[in-house]
């Protein structure tokens, strides 16, 4: 099999776990968060930085590739690996939730859907079974099925017909699916209904993929509700494969979410804050570009390590972005990133030395501090 997931400890007071997904580039420590690289490139990155920062996964995006420049070039450059020289694990999305963001440019049939490109409005359809072609020229090792995220709000009955729709497709893209060097993860869906996760999660089991991820939740629906819908669903998944929740990349819900067993995360919000000049600090966030730091000249964060805070103070930074000098925003991509990453191994490391709850209780303590303070 190409990915497997090794469970190393379980928190005896919650549903948080340590673990390992062994992958054909390499072993990744989990929980994990994985930067988003969407066109093959993590914004302001380069691969080499990715590493120094400790990234052993990253997640690619399956519509934008598709779109420019095509996965048959990418193909015949050697995959995506070789294309954007990461030499470590990628995650590639289906396309699914790029193209139902899409609204009146797209038509959604049995057979897949059709979409009209947001580049130049050329038209294209994607199918279940031309999700999976891509992916496996992409060459990624996880691969996702082609599911439908259902926007929130939604009738009951739109989240039925959606949640057979998913289940029926995730069966054509195993099927189609054929190559022993990558997995291919199920994607649960059933919108904020608690008994239509279960049912999706149990139809997902059943069709035995290597692992499991959580989409259709950080959709605009309140923290707890997405919490109620973890709660419902993750009881039903293997304890010995993959959980990954689609689409979430703030301390406070990765927190709550690894609480609860989740083992992967990805998410644009680190890097897209970062290029509107705000940085993820241990106290919340902070827009150095802000007029306040012009003359401040302290480290982006007091007490971390990474390459930005040892080297730079926010007026320089914020003097960059204001500037419109790019290297401003790589440094509080940098920053945000090294941040989300290491956020991450203190909490692999408080679950395996049996502390996880009391790094919970302190995190809730000072995050509920900030929300009160702002």
């Amino acid at each position: 099999m190409a990915v497997t997931f090794t469970l190393l400890k379980e928190c005896s007071v919650t549903g948080a776990r340590a673990g390992i997904l062994h992958t054909p580039h390499g072993d990744i420590p989990t929980p994990v968060f994985m930067p988003v690289g969407t066109q093959a490139t993590v914004k302001a990155m380069s691969p080499e930085e990715l590493k120094e920062i400790g990234a052993g996964i990253i997640l690619s995006n399956t519509y934008h590739l598709y779109l420019r420049p095509g996965h048959e070039l990418i193909h015949e450059a050697g995959g995506l690996h070789r294309f954007m020289n990461w030499d470590r694990a990628i995650l590639t999305d289906s396309g699914g939730f790029q193209v139902f963001s899409l609204g009146a440019l797209r038509k959604i049939e049995e057979k897949g859907v059709t979409f009209r490109s947001h580049l130049d409005g050329s038209e294209h359809f994607l199918s279940p079974e031309k999700a999976v072609e891509i992916q496996e020229a992409l060459g990624s090792d996880i691969a996702m099925v082609l599911d439908e995220c259902a926007p929130y709000p939604a009738e009951r009955s739109y989240i039925e017909d959606s949640l057979a729709r998913t289940t029926r497709w995730a069966e054509r893209c195993l099927q189609a699916h054929k190559s022993s060097k990558q997995a291919l993860f199920g994607i649960v869906q059933g919108g904020m209904y608690a008994d239509l996760r279960k049912e999706s999660a149990l139809q997902l089991v059943a069709l035995d993929f290597p692992g499991y991820g959580i989409g259709g939740l950080s959709v605009g629906e309140p923290a707890e509700l997405m919490y109620d819908m973890l709660d419902e669903t993750l009881p039903l998944l293997p304890t010995n494969k993959p959980r990954y929740l689609m689409g979430v990349g703030t301390a406070d819900y990765i927190i709550e979410s690894v609480k609860r067993g989740i083992d992967m995360f990805d998410c644009v919000l680190p890097t897209r804050i970062a290029r509107n000049g705000t940085i993820m600090t241990r106290d919340g966030y902070l827009t150095v570009r802000n007029a306040p730091y012009a003359r401040d000249f302290n480290p982006l964060e007091e007490g971390c390590n990474c390459y930005a805070c040892r080297n730079y103070t926010r007026a320089y930074v914020r003097h960059l972005i204001k500037a419109n000098e790019i290297f401003g925003l790589r440094l509080t991509t940098y920053h945000n990133l090294f941040v989300l990453v290491h956020f991450m191994a203190r909490i692999r490391e408080s679950i395996l030395n049996g502390t996880f709850p009391e790094l919970y209780e302190d995190f809730i303590a000072r995050f509920g501090q900030q929300k009160e303070e702002k």
